[in-house]
């Protein structure tokens, strides 16, 4: 009895967050119809709870391919959204055809449109076998991402791609939008901020691809997103950002080049002889959440001793960190 009442709430929550207030009308075909929100969508739960096929999200990809305007085929993307989260079994047997179909929804004049597709793919990425299909849309999502200024679209596309494992043949198009990625980090919108500092990360572990980041161009307050006020959730991703560069810099991969960087580089600013990082991250490790204290205090260790020699009791800081002292 508590399990089907957790279900019915997690149910109400999830359609009312995907539908949206007040939204009960679906175009489907030529006709209006009432929106299978909670009822058709719980039936079709239980339906799926007893072993069969209820054939919501299979109509919804059927409707999906007829000739729809823009608010409906938005509607049916939330809808699809949804069923492939609570019909595992019905969102498992779609195909990749499907994915295709959904993917073409990318191309749609409509941002909203293609914020619903970029959530529906996000949806099916969590199941193995669409993985590597929707892998294929990347470059696509990509360049929405770096070429349209909406958070929205811009939090649904990053989303997506921490959620996928990026193949080798993305590098060249990530170090072009690399200026991209850098200014949704620096913007005031901090959900998008996360998921940018998210992908960074994931991509400053490549090694081909360290440098571009390093050299990025930021701004002259970049570490502003260092300072204490910024939100945990922030701040915690920002501090793992920097210890993998920290890392990835010291690494004997890394400093077997000599690389130069531009004076108003990412590199200049994090690790450059002008930086206040050290300041910043002293500050944090007194922060109020303990996880962005953990954090600071390994940016600080990888900034001290570099990773081969990491190891070493007589470990030493390096000149370029905490300075006079600090």
């Amino acid at each position: 009895m508590v399990t089907r009442m957790a279900e019915r709430y997690a149910l109400g929550q999830l359609g009312s967050s995907c539908i949206g207030e007040g939204r009960t009308v679906l175009d489907v075909g030529d006709a209006k119809m009432p929106l299978r929100a909670s009822g058709q969508t719980g039936l079709a739960i239980e339906r799926e709870r007893h072993g069969r096929d209820s054939g919501e999200l299979r109509r919804l990809l059927n409707s999906l391919e007829c000739k729809q305007d823009e608010y409906a085929k938005s509607m049916i993307l939330h809808s699809i959204t949804r069923c492939v989260y609570l019909l595992e079994a019905e969102a498992s047997a779609c195909t990749a055809d499907d994915i295709v179909l959904v993917g073409s929804m990318l191309d749609d004049k409509d941002n909203s449109v293609k914020i619903q597709a970029l959530n529906t793919l996000k949806a099916f990425s969590g199941i193995r076998k669409f993985r590597l299909k929707i892998q294929e849309q990347s470059i696509k999502v990509l360049e929405l991402v770096s070429t349209i200024w909406d958070s929205e679209l811009h939090i649904a596309g990053l989303r997506l791609l921490n959620n996928l494992p990026l193949p080798d043949f993305v590098h060249p198009q990530l170090r072009r939008v690399m200026p991209a990625l850098m200014d949704i980090l620096q913007s005031d919108y901090i959900l998008a901020q996360v998921q940018a500092v998210r992908l960074l990360s994931y991509l400053a572990q490549k090694n081909d691809l360290l440098y571009d980041i390093l050299n990025c161009q930021v701004r002259s307050n970049f570490l502003n997103l260092f300072q204490s006020t910024q939100p945990g959730s922030l701040l915690f991703e920002i501090l793992v950002f920097a210890e993998r560069l920290s890392e990835g810099r010291n690494s004997p991969h890394y400093r077997a080049v000599k690389w130069h960087y531009n004076e108003q580089s990412l590199h200049e600013a994090l690790f450059g002889d002008e930086s206040r990082l050290a300041d910043r991250l002293l500050a944090l490790v007194i922060h109020p959440e303990e996880e962005v204290q953990i954090q600071a205090c390994k940016v600080i260790v990888s900034l001290q001793c570099p990773q081969d020699v990491r190891v070493r009791p007589s470990c030493q800081p390096s000149h370029s960190y905490f300075n006079n002292g600090e």
